[in-house]
């Protein structure tokens, strides 16, 4: 079974556009390239020199004369274009129509995703082929997408479909989330230091002061790295301040 979408490149003009769009396929796991009638004939040195390293997908690329060929054996075929061409079909976002590509492909189905040539995108010649077109959301004022960039578009959103792609990660170094223990022995250094110093004033507003200045130390989300430099630096304040005595 094939596990993820044919990429599909109609009619494509430029090899250093395929090459990209190759180099984009397989940062996402994806390496079989469909390519209908190149306009410079095929193998092309050019796009081999742009993959960089996804040569193995152009290795891979098969060949056909025309969409039809190209498309024979998909039971699915989305057509990435920026305007419908008055046609009667649904438009999926390219983040919808990756998830409906996992749940095709899943079922056992071969699922295509084409892309026009460079100068003006797919024809309604081509567009009548695909079961549903893919619209990236972009500047309707500057619609144009550069071939892999599209290719790009389409293959993170795949990627995100497949696997899981954690939010957020929070890099340690080292470290780790300091406890609450001693945020408060911080919060009480600075306190004491600052009462030392009299910036609690006037007397009147001295809680509430204090009330801030904990409640700014608990937003803080800090590591024990974090609580120590923050001690270090009021150690090294106050040591200055007493040699100048």
């Amino acid at each position: 079974m094939v596990d993820h979408p044919y990429i599909v490149l109609v009619r494509p003009q430029m090899g250093q556009n395929i090459g990209a769009a190759a180099r984009a396929m397989l940062n996402f796991g994806l390496t079989r390239m469909r390519i209908v009638d190149p306009r410079d004939g095929w193998p092309n040195q050019s796009a081999v020199a742009m993959a960089s390293g996804a040569g193995r997908v152009l290795d891979d690329a098969q060949i056909a004369p025309d969409v039809a060929g190209a498309l024979g054996d998909c039971a699915f075929v989305f057509a990435t274009t920026a305007r419908s061409r008055d046609l009667t079909k649904d438009i999926y976002s390219p983040e919808e129509a990756m998830r409906l590509a996992v749940q095709k492909i899943d079922a056992g189905q071969k699922v295509a995703v084409m892309f026009g040539p460079e100068r003006a995108g797919l024809e309604n010649e081509d567009l009548v082929q695909a079961n549903a077109l893919i619209s990236v959301p972009v500047n309707p004022d500057y619609a144009s997408l550069n071939l892999a960039q599209c290719v790009l578009l389409v293959g993170y959103e795949w990627m995100r479909q497949r696997s899981h792609v954690t939010p957020v990660v929070h890099e340690m170094a080292g470290s780790d989330w300091a406890e609450v223990q001693e945020v408060d022995h911080l919060m009480r250094h600075y306190e004491d230091r600052l009462e030392d110093a009299g910036f609690f004033w006037p007397e009147h507003k001295s809680a509430s002061m204090k009330l801030n200045l904990r409640n700014m130390w608990s937003r803080m989300p800090m590591t024990r790295a974090d609580v120590q430099m923050f001690h270090g630096i009021l150690r090294q304040m106050v040591r200055w301040k007493e040699r100048d005595r």
